[in-house]
């Protein structure tokens, strides 16, 4: 049954705009006019009520396209009355009803009251709800990146889920599709107006004429017949189109409510006893004046007051009006003392890991109705970040910030600014040594420092053409920052990260943390090596083995450098796969005699192991190790630089600086290396360069 009626509904809109296409050209017999017109009458008032009782415009947001269909169904109506009172003088005793009865059979009556419908119709409701419509559907869409990115930020906060976020976003997009469409349907009203308008004139000269000139009727008959007629049709028609102009302003002026319209106007009018008195009083006031009826006013009056004295002293007060308004004032006031409470204060000054800002110009990168998907590349950078680090990226805050300047992004960590750059309107980020023929603002790509140009969005085309790699706005945006989160995963890496790894970890292999946690090391001494590790490039998703070869290590010592060398030792192969090209490594190493020397000058600080060399020393091995990496990249060469276990640890201390770039192994990781190459040796007198 129910999939009857589904397949009727589905059926029944289209057969009835094929029927009332169908009206316009075949002509229908009075009776089956009189049916229609019926309906028309009844489905406006439906309509009407409709729209009083939605609660908010969405709740009907099939209006628009009703509307259209009511206007189509009305005028086939008048193309099908015409056709019977030109051709057969009657047009069902609906029309000749409202032609003689309700306007008393008077012609000029007849137009009088036809013509101050249009005018209520037309001029008043049908321009005032055309209006509110146009500044509802601009302000709506003007509205919509601002929307999108209060959702994003609830949905980042951790405030709603990605279901709730989905149907907020689509509760958005729908209120845009809907004012958009209410704002073209208010013409079709304004439109039909207009049309009644011509065709009654139409009507009134062309039934005239007919009955003067093909029946032989008088003047006065012919007025009689035809004119009457075409009054009346006039009428039939202006009633629903009234009716439906109408709903139309309610709809527009409809606003989000806890009831339908009738129980707001009531509860907001009846909120306050004030009011009904003062309007009672006046009421029976003009009694006093002389010559007006005393029996009317003293009833609205009364009535008025007799409302007053139902109406409670406390009545809650209408969300939005002045006493509502005045009554959350108050009660801010009140609770202004419970926000100096420790508590509340901690929670105000909680601030975001990771952050990025947009200046109000490039908003459309995180607007997904005008095609941003900047929210998007962050979701699948997180993703991509812990595939690769094994580290769970914080959710990144993403909002707009009116104070910084024109098309730009800055990136915070801890609600400090680390990075910043620029994205354009309108523009594309071509990169690539010839780029001279190209239009566009010249600058550096933010990450590698490459050179760079911001070129109109349309030539991407004709620079990919001539060599160039373009990227668009949000790919530089999500690039920067993944730049950001991998030099800074250590700092991202929070004690509770550390928890929730732990825990998983623990579900798969309950004996490795058991070993090492709490009794072995505790939480944050895992969070200290966890991070030294991230600090140097090193993915952390291997956590079994690292674990395992902390719980041993820890057993003899909790040496900092100690255990971060028995978890790079664990990892074996995966610290040195990413320095590996086709299968080679090239290194930078020490003289072997400078090599022992440094293990002999050796100290053990609370800092961990430093090497206690001269000035003079240190700074030849610095620059020496700055020339060669240099060098080495101007040959497209991405060397390591490599060193004894226990010394490690203190040259990445010293060189990290100066040479942050440079990573720094041990012999043993390059332990199965396929092809290890020399890019140099270094000592505290010389350099040696080895190109080969």
């Amino acid at each position: 049954m129910d999939g009857s009626l589904k397949r009727l509904t589905q059926l029944g809109v289209p057969v009835g705009i094929v029927m009332i296409v169908v009206m316009l050209v075949i002509p229908l017999p009075a009776a089956v006019l009189d049916l229609l017109i019926a309906a028309n009458i009844t489905g406006a008032l439906l309509i009407l009520l409709t729209a009083m009782f939605v609660t908010r415009p969405l709740d009907f947001a099939s209006f628009p396209a009703l509307l259209l269909v009511m206007t189509l169904f009305r005028l086939a109506l008048n193309v099908s009355a015409t056709r019977l009172v030109l051709i057969d003088g009657y047009a069902g005793k609906v029309i000749e009803t409202f032609g003689h009865f309700v306007v008393g059979g008077s012609l000029i009556v007849g137009l009088i009251i036809f013509s101050i419908l249009l005018i209520i119709q037309f001029v008043v409701i049908t321009n005032g709800a055309g209006r509110v419509a146009e500044v509802g559907a601009r302000f709506t869409l003007d509205a919509m990146p601002g929307k999108q990115m209060a959702i994003d930020a609830d949905l980042n906060s951790g405030l709603i889920d990605e279901d709730q976020a989905r149907q907020r976003r689509a509760e958005v997009h729908a209120e845009a599709d809907f004012y958009g469409a209410m704002d073209g349907a208010s013409k079709f009203v304004k439109g039909d107006a207009i049309a009644a308008i011509i065709i009654t004139l139409v009507n009134l000269v062309g039934g005239f004429a007919v009955g003067m000139a093909q029946m032989g009727m008088s003047a006065g008959d012919a007025v009689t017949t035809y004119s009457l007629l075409t009054v009346g049709d006039g009428l039939v028609s202006q009633i629903p189109a009234l009716l439906l102009s109408v709903a139309t302003g309610l709809v527009v002026t409809r606003s989000a409510g806890e009831g339908d319209m009738g129980s707001d106007i009531v509860r907001q009018i009846t909120a306050n006893r004030m009011p009904l008195r003062i309007a009672g009083f006046a009421g029976m006031a003009l009694c006093l004046i002389p010559g007006l009826p005393k029996i009317p006013f003293l009833l609205t009056g009364g009535a008025l007051l007799l409302l007053s004295t139902r109406v409670p002293d406390d009545a809650p007060a209408t969300p939005g009006s002045p006493a509502a308004l005045a009554a959350a004032a108050e009660a801010a006031a009140i609770e202004a003392p419970s926000r100096d409470h420790p508590e509340t204060l901690a929670e105000e000054i909680q601030v975001d890991p990771l952050g990025l800002e947009l200046s109000a110009d490039i908003i459309d990168l995180v607007d997904v109705g005008s095609g941003g998907d900047l929210l998007e590349r962050v979701k699948a950078l997180r993703r991509k970040v812990a595939g690769e680090l094994g580290v769970v990226v914080p959710l990144v805050r993403t909002r707009d910030n009116l104070d910084l300047p024109s098309r730009t992004y800055v990136i915070k960590l801890f609600d400090i600014e680390v990075a910043r750059g620029e994205a354009p309107p309108g523009t594309v980020l071509a990169i690539g040594d010839f780029l001279g023929s190209l239009p566009g603002e010249p600058t550096q790509e933010p990450v590698f420092g490459l050179d760079a140009k911001w070129i109109p969005a349309e030539l991407r085309s004709q620079a990919e053409l001539s060599g160039a790699t373009v990227v668009d706005r949000s790919a530089v945006i999500t690039t920067h920052l993944a730049e950001v989160v991998s030099s800074h995963a250590a700092r991202l890496l929070g004690r509770e990260d550390v928890r929730m790894l732990t825990d998983v970890v623990k579900r798969s292999h309950p004996n490795v943390v058991e070993e090492l946690t709490p009794g072995a090391l505790s939480l944050g001494e895992v969070q200290r090596v966890l991070q030294h590790l991230l600090d140097e490039g090193i993915s952390i998703r291997d956590l079994v083995r690292i674990y395992e070869a902390l719980s041993l290590k820890a057993q003899s010592s909790k040496d900092l450098d100690g255990l971060v060398e028995a978890a790079r030792a664990a990892l074996g192969p995966a610290v040195v796969a990413p320095h590996l090209v086709d299968g080679v490594v090239h290194v930078i190493s020490f003289e072997p005699q400078f090599e022992q020397r440094m293990l002999e000058c050796l100290r053990i600080t609370e800092q961990g192991a430093m090497i206690a060399l001269d000035p003079v020393t240190l700074q030849t091995v610095i620059g020496g190790l700055a020339q060669l990496l240099v060098d080495a990249e101007n040959r497209n060469v991405r060397p390591v630089l490599v060193c004894a276990p226990g010394l490690r640890p203190a040259v990445r201390r010293l060189i990290r600086p100066a040479v942050d770039r440079l990573p720094v192994l041990s012999y043993p990781e390059l332990t199965g290396t396929a092809q290890v190459r020399s890019a140099g040796v270094v000592s505290g007198e010389r350099v040696m360069e080895v190109t080969s």
